[in-house]
């Protein structure tokens, strides 16, 4: 009998402990443990080599263009209607799809990662190596989505229909004004520093997590410095836009809000909820 009884309790703690290992697995991570997986990515990010930071935003910068090139072509093919846009925004999560998940340096990605670190470690050290970083990867990745608008603007690789749409769309994107680029480019940083947030908990579901925000920033007609600097770069080569308008007009009130959402806003907040915890661990 007693043999039966140590059996019987022997399968209920294994089963305890398969419920156990599957409560684990399917709790939600909690903030402290997402931030820590967000400041060690960061910190791979910040060890980088200056070759590999430069091939890698190139790359994201080409890439990126495919959010333009997909919107387009939804917008070259659609029928003219009021549920067009929300449908053609689509197109736009292509490009960050792509680079995403690909693992590529872009630029408002980085706003959050290399900014966790520097938040802990508080140093002058920590806090160049982030700006060294930001800067190969923005210049990277702007040189990426000039090489793209080139493509673009001097081959034939595109159809005639949907580069007029993506004539249109950069007009409608660089044609705000800096006030109106700035505001909606907040928003935009906040979103992409949002997705960055998530993707530690998201496993099977970071497609479409990826695919929803990034609609979002394209439906809520917000403004992003990578995608954007594609639009610019076609208007700059045809001279359908004056180069200091697209500096101090577009790129750089861009640049300021997508900092300010990802970083000052974003970053400041998620450090907020998890900082106790990882100064007392």
């Amino acid at each position: 009998m007693a043999p039966l009884i140590q059996r019987h309790r022997h399968q209920e703690n294994v089963e305890e402990a398969a419920e156990e290992k599957s409560v684990n697995e399917a709790a939600a991570l909690s903030p402290r443990m997402i931030y820590e997986v967000i400041r060690r990515d960061g910190e791979e990010e910040l060890a980088r080599t200056k070759r590999s930071l430069i091939w890698s935003g190139i790359a994201a910068g080409m890439l990126i263009s495919l959010s333009v090139l997909g919107e387009a072509i939804f917008r070259a093919h659609l029928p003219d209607t009021s549920w067009r846009p929300l449908l053609e925004n689509l197109g736009y999560s292509l490009g960050f799809l792509a680079v995403i998940m690909g693992r590529m340096q872009l630029f408002t990605e980085n706003t959050i990662t290399t900014v966790l670190p520097i938040m802990q470690e508080r140093s002058v050290y920590s806090l160049l190596s982030m700006t060294r970083l930001w800067i190969i990867v923005l210049t990277a990745n702007v040189v990426g989505a000039f090489a793209a608008a080139a493509l673009f603007e001097f081959t034939s690789a595109i159809p005639e229909e949907t580069f007029a749409a993506i004539i249109s769309l950069s007009e409608h994107a660089t044609g705000m004004g800096a006030s109106q680029s700035f505001w909606r480019a907040i928003p935009a940083g906040v979103i992409v520093a949002l997705i960055v947030w998530m993707l530690p908990q998201a496993d099977e579901a970071a497609f479409f997590l990826i695919l929803t925000f990034t609609w979002l920033i394209a439906a809520g007609d917000f403004t992003h410095i990578v995608a954007g600097s594609v639009e610019m770069a076609v208007l700059l080569m045809r001279g359908d836009l004056p180069i200091m308008q697209a500096i101090f007009g577009f790129f750089l009130p861009v640049l300021a809000g997508n900092i300010i959402g990802g970083t000052i806003i974003f970053s400041l907040v998620a450090w907020g909820q998890v900082r106790d915890d990882v100064e007392e661990g």
